[in-house]
């Protein structure tokens, strides 16, 4: 399953939409849930962002992300 998270690259500032960023990971999950928990796990034990929103991209969205070019797996 892959998951884009929505991050702000500092815990220390208000967040602001135009600031916001996002990455792409392939979580090895059986649900939904578990999978955004894994991921939000995984980019708080590896950075110090703060974690806006966190959403599994169906096959759709993840055709445009890929045919946008934003796309690209993070790997910790």
């Amino acid at each position: 399953m892959i998951y884009k998270v929505y991050y702000q690259e500092t815990k220390d500032t208000n967040p602001k939409r135009e600031q916001t960023k996002s990455l792409y990971l392939d979580i090895d999950a059986t649900e939904e849930r578990q999978g955004r928990i894994l991921a939000r796990e995984l980019v708080e034990k590896n950075t110090a962002y703060n974690i806006e929103f966190i959403e599994l991209l169906s096959d759709k969205h993840l055709e445009y992300e890929k045919e946008t070019g934003a796309f690209s797996l993070t790997e910790f």
